[in-house]
């Protein structure tokens, strides 16, 4: 009888430690650091550097590649693949028989593994047989698509967004990564010839197929796109038309598994490095293929998700992302999914055109009490392109995002000297639920002017004596003056100190050419009698 029971458990071990699991493995340390952060262009464009520079964000060691010694072995381990990797987090997504897996741990450079099975995990209890497993999310927060042509305006105005376009705030100088499916239609359908024309697709990376070509996936992508950047006269135009963007697939359309959120984390790593502004997110993950991988409300607390900790350092090197709460508000499980849950993206909710609750909309607050979703956007019959340039109508947080994400570029360009934690502030403040928050609507609808013209109205015309714009500025600098001044001096530094420009400013000569400038960031001062303005300037 032992014999036979002996041999009963040998084999359910065998099973179970020969079945293929996910898993991340965590590195001790990264040798290379002094070597790195010596020489930050080895790891961060130009473009990266100067984003830390405006925020005073310091370098560390997260911005370290992984060793590629460390890479390599662990790539050569019996029965090990690897999937994606993490210098934020010093990890890689592998997948391999449990034994195959814990015996990384074997390894000195070795510092922990973490199974996506969190019952495989050292101190977790085994799921019990009878704990309900939570409902599989449509992780694409597909887009509820009826044909029909229609006016983009009303979800425009409703953030009156359309004013700041009037005031040329329209995304220049800023730009947005959208992570999704895919883009199958944006190098051919007319509604995108305009980013293609001004050249504002300034690449992408198919991170699910390790491949080049960003133009294939799925649909979901372009027309998330093109509530941003498409334009069709009198049809579709964008909040944000003239960013520039890069396009990354990191969703597998045909499967639901947690690399898809190392995808995303790596795709928002190289979007760090390209000096990417902000990350634009319709993806929601809560339930998956394999229920053991699945999350709880439980763990929309932040910090639990793979993904969710991936925004919250995103946030850290000086970016926004923007992230659509979700739709499984009219669920059983109506609560926001990750990333949306971190503490610092700003997750958006969807609206119905007459701004009343979109009820397929996900809702707070965070497991740990957090007011989610942060704000709301139009999501009910949105205004898309699809992939054949049709314009739709579609539904979902998917589009109340991007809707959102749009409009942040355009503050962010008209407010250049704000930080992302002050932009997100602000945005926040200007909602109209801001003193009454609830779990449906978060903070509410924000008024992206009110927040433009305060900021004008006190931080430049009060305390400030000159506008100096734009801001980032390509060409030529423009300097604006109330009507008491006559004549003074601007002097331009770069950011070791050193005077790079200067030139003398009266009522007729406000602007001048910048062309002989190299991109990067620099500082003014503006001299005249006894009052002295100084500020930062971003020249691309």
């Amino acid at each position: 009888m032992k014999k036979f029971l002996l041999f009963i458990f040998l084999q359910i071990s065998f099973f179970s430690f020969g079945q293929i699991e996910d898993a991340w493995v965590f590195f001790t340390d990264k040798p290379d650091a002094t070597f790195y952060l010596e020489n930050p262009l080895e790891m961060l464009s130009q473009r990266s550097l100067d984003r830390r520079v405006l925020q005073n964000i310091a370098l560390d060691e997260k911005d370290v590649p992984i060793a590629i010694s460390y890479i390599n072995q662990v790539t050569n381990s019996v029965g090990i693949t690897v999937k994606a990797k993490s210098k934020w987090m010093n990890a890689l997504h592998i997948r391999g028989t449990i034994s195959d897996i814990q015996n990384l741990e074997n390894l000195a450079f070795v510092s922990h593994v973490d199974f996506a099975n969190k019952s495989l995990n050292n101190g977790n209890l085994e799921r019990s047989a009878n704990q309900q497993r939570p409902r599989n999310v449509d992780k694409n927060l597909e887009a509820l698509v009826t044909f029909g042509y229609g006016t983009s305006n009303n979800q425009i105005e409703m953030l009156n967004g359309h004013l700041l376009h009037e005031q040329d705030f329209t995304g220049t100088g800023k730009i947005i990564a959208v992570m999704d499916t895919g883009f199958i239609g944006v190098d051919a359908a007319s509604p995108f010839q305009r980013l293609q024309d001004n050249n504002l697709i300034l690449g992408g990376y198919d991170f699910v197929n390790s491949s080049t070509n960003f133009y294939g996936g799925g649909s979901h992508g372009t027309m998330v796109l093109s509530t941003m950047g498409g334009y069709v006269e009198d049809q579709l135009v964008g909040t944000a038309p003239d960013a520039h963007y890069y396009l990354f697939i990191t969703e597998d359309i045909n499967a639901e598994n947690p690399v898809e959120e190392s995808f995303w984390v790596e795709a928002a790593e190289m979007a760090d490095s390209l000096g990417v502004d902000i990350i634009n997110t319709s993806l929601g993950y809560f339930g998956y293929d394999n229920p053991d991988y699945s999350y709880t409300y439980d763990d929309m607390n932040g910090t639990t998700s793979f993904i969710s900790r991936g925004a919250e350092i995103a946030f850290s090197r000086g970016m926004i992302c923007v992230t659509s709460a979700g739709n499984s508000g009219n669920t059983a499980n109506p609560y926001i999914s990750v990333p949306a849950d971190a503490e610092h993206t700003l997750a958006i909710g969807a609206v119905m055109p007459d701004e009343t609750y979109a009820t397929f909309s996900s809702i707070g607050p965070s497991f740990d009490g957090r007011i989610k979703p942060d704000v709301m956007a139009q999501g009910q019959n949105a205004v898309v392109s699809d992939v054949s340039g049709a314009i739709v109508t579609a539904s979902g947080t998917s589009f109340s995002g991007p809707i959102t994400a749009g409009m942040v570029s355009c503050l962010w360009q008209a407010l250049p000297d704000k930080t992302n934690e002050e932009i997100i502030q602000l945005i926040k403040e200007s909602a109209n639920l801001f003193s009454t928050p609830n779990a449906q609507f978060g903070y509410g609808i924000p008024d992206f002017n009110l927040i433009v013209q305060n900021a004008l109205g006190t931080d430049l015309l009060t305390e400030n004596k000159f506008i100096v714009y734009p801001n980032p500025v390509e060409n030529v600098l423009n300097i604006s003056a109330d009507k008491d001044f006559k004549t003074g001096k601007i002097s331009i530094y770069n950011n070791l100190g050193q005077l790079v420009l200067e030139k003398i400013i009266n009522n007729s000569t406000l602007n001048f050419s910048l062309e002989n400038l190299t991109s990067g960031v620099y500082f003014y001062e503006i001299v005249t009698g006894d009052v002295s303005q100084k500020g930062k300037l971003l020249k691309q």
